[in-house]
């Protein structure tokens, strides 16, 4: 509450409230991340003066964070939240031939790295992973590193010299790689959403430039960064949100790429209402003038404000 419009109006411009932002699915209140969701529901009732976290407790998604009527429908909602880990790869080094990428949308990447220089400290690219949406891998290759390994992250990667020996160049996989995203095209027409975890690695060791707008990182989505929005790993991303453990040893790329696609989906499917398009809604409030920003009601401010970021279940639209 406030004792003025024009406090209110300032609040708005600042905390950037909107249908995208994460809330309560008790007491609606808005926070930055899903995590400071999962504080808030961690607040004992008697400190918050609510009932949040029993209410939580008793018909709260752990994992989606989503409060159902009764018992009976978060058990069935957990059967569909609650995901297995993905069957390790009879080959994974082999690549799919013919790749037609003209009915994907997005596809996900990760790549392991293993070490160059004098103490191993110089990341060298050693194997690229793509899987598609339905996680069937596009491309999976091992590459020849550019510099000798001084080491080889055995205990991280797995991998050993004897793998590294007749794996591929990295300028021709690199290659590959733009040729799938990009399907053929050069002028920027028809490429796809790129996910990962820490996407700025991977594109390093690649040598490769992709646009902005089409990367979609899960360790720099606002949602699913800490409370002071500061990055997640992804094998706790995956543990929290999809509910079940990766890279117990070793690092697998496959299962790397099928966790970060995991995560862009579920938040990919978030149902927001009916909100415009951030695009159509140009800079939000900031756009308005003060004197008619403090002649609007609450709900008009809400419905003309904008979160900080690009929602991703605005790619379904």
């Amino acid at each position: 509450m406030f004792n003025r419009g024009q406090h209110l109006v300032e609040h708005m411009k600042i905390s950037h409230h909107s249908l995208h932002q994460p809330r309560c699915g008790v007491c609606f209140k808005h926070c930055k991340s899903f995590e400071s969701v999962r504080e808030h529901l961690n607040v004992p009732d008697h400190l918050f003066k609510g009932d949040c976290k029993s209410i939580f407790s008793e018909r709260g998604c752990p994992l989606c964070l989503q409060i159902f009527e009764n018992a009976t429908a978060l058990a069935h909602h957990k059967n569909k939240c609650h995901l297995s880990p993905p069957l390790p790869l009879v080959n994974p080094t082999r690549t799919p031939l013919g790749v037609n990428n003209t009915r994907l949308k997005a596809v996900a990447i990760d790549c392991e790295m293993v070490g160059g220089g004098d103490d191993g400290s110089v990341d060298l690219c050693a194997s690229i992973c793509l899987i598609d949406e339905d996680e069937h891998v596009i491309f999976s290759t091992h590459v020849q590193p550019q510099l000798p390994v001084t080491d080889y992250r055995h205990k991280v990667t797995g991998l050993t010299q004897e793998d590294l020996k007749n794996g591929m160049r990295l300028q021709d996989a690199r290659e590959k790689v733009l040729a799938i995203l990009c399907g053929g095209h050069n002028d920027g027409a028809g490429r796809l959403l790129l996910v990962g975890h820490d996407l700025r690695h991977d594109m390093k060791c690649l040598k490769l430039q992709y646009p902005s707008h089409l990367l979609r990182d899960t360790a720099k989505y606002v949602p699913l960064m800490k409370t002071n929005l500061v990055s997640q790993s992804l094998k706790y991303l995956t543990k929290s949100y999809l509910g079940y453990k990766i890279q117990c040893g070793k690092h697998e790329p496959y299962e790397d790429c099928v966790s970060a696609m995991r995560l862009y989906k579920r938040m990919r499917d978030q149902e927001h209402g009916k909100a415009e398009k951030e695009e159509e809604k140009g800079d939000g409030l900031n756009s308005w003038k003060q004197s008619d920003l403090e002649k609007m009601k609450p709900e008009e401010l809400y419905h003309n404000s904008t979160s900080e970021y690009r929602c991703w279940c605005l790619d379904r639209r």
